[in-house]
This record gives C-alpha cells, structure tokens and sequence, in this order.
C-alpha cells in the first residue's frame, strides 16, 4: 500500500531532525542539543518539531529507538545473508533485541527519573551519560547476537553432517579434523602411473591448499555435468535387453552355421550326382551318336570343369567326313540328329519307366529314321514309349495307335487301333513285308 504524500513528507521531516541531533551528539557535548540548533540544521519549524517530539526528550526517545531498530535490522539481515534460515535463529535474535530494548529504556528512563529528582545534578551532562551508556550496551548486545548467530551456524553445521553424511561431530574433527593428515589423491582413471614411483605419502593439513583442492574438485564435477539418478535402472534394462539380442544373434549365428553345413551338403551331393550323370550320359552320347552318324563322333564339355555347380555343358559333333563343329554351326537335320542322340543318352544313362516323344523324327530322311526306329525298339525293352508321330515307319513299330480321323459327314472322331506283330526286333523287315502285302 502506496504512502500518502503528506504522511511521507512528515516521515522526512522526522528523519532530517534525527539526522540533526545525531551530528550534534557525534560532536560530544550534549548541550549543544537544543530545539533550536535542530530546527535550523534540520530546515523545520518549529511547530513540527513540537507536534513530532515535543521536548527534548521526546527527541532523544525517538533517537533511541532509532539506534535500536537500525542494529536489529543489521544484525537480522546480516544473520540471514549468511545462509542460516533456521527459525531457532530468527527467535534467538527477537528476544536478545527486546530484552536489549527493554534494558536500554528502563535504564534511560531511571536516569531521566533521577535528573528531574536531583536538582543540584547537571541535568545535560547525565543526558549524555544515559545515551553513552545506551551506545555502550547496544554494542554489548550486538557482540551476544554474533556469539548467538555463531553457534546456531555450528549447531546447524553440525546437523547438516549428520544428516548428509551420517557423521557426528566427534567423528568428523576425529577424522578429517586440521591435525589430520590428509592423505594424497588416487590416481584418476585414464592417468599413467610409473611403478617405479614412490607411493605418495599424506602430508599435514594446509587450509589454502585444500581449498585450492576442493574447487579444482568442483570444477572437474561441473565438467562432468548432471548426474542421472536412474542411472543404473537405465543400465540394468540395457544390460538385460543386450543380453537378449545376444542370445537372438548367437541363435541366428548357429541357424546360419546349421544353414550353410546343409547347403555345403547338399552342394556336395550335387556335384556328385551331375558329375555321376554327366559321365554317363557322355558315354552314352558317344555311343548313340556313332549309330546314328556311322563314322561320326560326337563329346560333350564342361565349361568349366573346376566349378561344376556353375559349370555349362556343350555339344561338339563330327558327322562323317567334317570336322568337329558346335551344334550351331551344323544343318537342320544333323542338329536333330544330335539332339536326338542327346535326348536317347539321358534316357540310357537315366533309365526311364516312361518317355513321350513330340515329333523328334519329323526332320529325318528315311535312312536317318530307320536308325533312330532301331535304338526306340531297344528303349521299349525297358520302358514304355508315347512318340507323337506322323510318319508312317513310326507308326509301323507301334503296338497301339491313336488317332483324329473325320468321316464323310465332316465329324471328327478319336480311333484307336492295337496292333499285333511277329517280330519287333527288325522294324524294316517288317515294313517291306508290309509293303509287299499291300502291293
């Protein structure tokens, strides 16, 4: 709430006329205090100065009271800078304040008491006498608050040890007390340390020094920054999901190792088998086409013979009086010659239980076909055949015929016709005894 301005201007018109009586009592001499030096030094008139105080000892009680508010207003809010908020501390100041209140006015009061009964005193000199006196006990009472305020700081320091520390008094003077030595700093993680070094030996207590110590200390801390507190339940759920993924990665390892002995197995089998089958369809290759080209050769390569998972196969053929060519350099018939010769190898070096054949003598001349009949009557020893066929020669050697026909009212219909034969070991034989029956 705001201060009227008429009731501020009267508060500073109080405390210019103070200020005046304190400079004339600074002086020593106590007559000097009189209404009208404090008028004129003060700039009052005299009217304030009867409405303020009335008398000259009116004014030296609102001086008194003056020293006595300025030195706990001091005194409290020297306490309270120095960090001690304990209310012990702020009750202890109250009461010295007002007991020292209470004694200074009582005391100032019996003397004015025995100036107005002792009327052949000097009345001014034992005025100064009572305001020297009040001077000398406030000071008396300022160095009890001291004494007062330095004890609570012990007993608040001491509570603070206990109470962070776990440490009482004894202990710690005990312990870290200034005839302690203090024994040198371990070395810091990450420091090299010679072995051959002497180890470091405590040395006596130096205030400097360990304060120096202390805000090195400080500072290394601040350094480091904020301290988390869940530190360590941060750590243990990280610690425990590592542990999982550990256990996640290990299995993955070991499926992986399980994966790649399998596929090394299997690899393995592989190479054997094709390396099995390529042999023998080779040989066979050799074989069939030396029938089918009388005077021919034929091979088959590998491209490359060190990687046979990788490896590529090719055809080279020598019909009867060329030389070796690649199955792309030679003429339609005798490239379906070869891959006839292909095909009948697989089907010996990996018999069969059953074959279909699609128009594989379509391209042949007669000769060529009469060659090829004679090997698919070896195949039918051991296997059945189904041969898609439209020449007639094939169709002679067959033991069943099925077929499309359309009659004379444009309807197709499926015929099938089994046939009978004496010998289906000479398939031309048979054919031109057929042709003769016919003729």
């Amino acid at each position: 709430m705001a201060t009227p301005p008429k009731q501020a201007r009267s508060l500073a018109t109080e405390q210019k006329m103070l200020d005046a009586a304190e400079e004339l009592l600074s002086a020593g001499d106590a007559r000097q205090v009189t209404i009208e030096k404090v008028i004129a030094l003060s700039g009052a008139t005299s009217g304030s100065f009867y409405a303020r105080f009335g008398s000259v000892e009116g004014l030296f009680d609102a001086l008194h009271q003056r020293y006595v508010d300025t030195i706990y207003q001091s005194t409290l809010l020297e306490a309270l800078n120095s960090g001690i908020e304990q209310p012990d501390l702020r009750k202890a100041l109250h009461h010295i304040i007002k007991t020292m209140l209470e004694f200074g006015y009582k005391k100032r009061k019996l003397l004015a008491y025995f100036v107005t009964r002792n009327e052949g005193g000097d009345a001014l000199e034992i005025r100064l006498l009572a305001v020297k006196n009040l001077q000398a006990v406030l000071k008396v009472h300022r160095d009890e608050v001291a004494r007062a305020e330095q004890r609570l700081r012990i007993e608040a320091m001491e509570n603070k040890s206990v109470e962070d520390y776990g440490v009482g008094p004894e202990e710690l003077l005990a312990e870290y007390g200034p005839e302690v030595m203090v024994p040198p700093s371990p070395p810091a993680p990450g420091d090299e340390v010679n072995p051959d070094d002497p180890e470091p030996e405590p040395y006596p207590y130096v205030r400097t020094q360990q304060e120096s110590r202390l805000a090195a200390a400080e500072r290394s801390l601040a350094l480091l920054g904020k301290v988390n507190p869940l530190a360590l339940e941060e750590f243990s759920a990280l610690e425990e999901r590592h542990k999982f993924l550990g256990e996640q990665l290990e299995d993955l390892r070991k499926s992986r190792n399980d994966l790649m002995s399998v596929i090394r197995d299997v690899d393995a089998r592989v190479q054997e088998v094709f390396s099995q089958a390529y042999e023998d369809t080779a040989r066979e290759f050799m074989l069939v086409f030396s029938r089918l080209f009388p005077g021919g050769e034929a091979r088959m390569i590998l491209t490359e013979p060190n990687d046979l998972l990788n490896s590529g196969v090719e055809i080279e053929a020598r019909p009867p009086g060329k030389t070796y060519k690649r199955l792309s350099l030679l003429s339609g018939g005798e490239q379906s010659l070869t891959a006839v010769a292909f095909l009948i190898a697989l089907f010996k070096s990996r018999p069969s239980p059953f074959y279909i054949l699609d128009e594989v003598e379509a391209a042949l001349d007669d000769v060529n076909l009469g060659r090829l009949l004679e090997i698919l009557a070896e195949l039918r020893t051991n296997s059945q055949l189904l041969i898609i066929t439209h020449q007639k020669r094939t169709m002679e050697i067959a033991d069943a015929l099925y077929g499309v026909s359309m009659r004379g009212d444009g309807v197709t219909q499926v015929i099938s016709q089994r046939i009978t034969h004496d010998d289906h070991d000479n398939p031309e034989q048979r054919a031109d005894a057929q042709m003769a029956n016919n003729s």
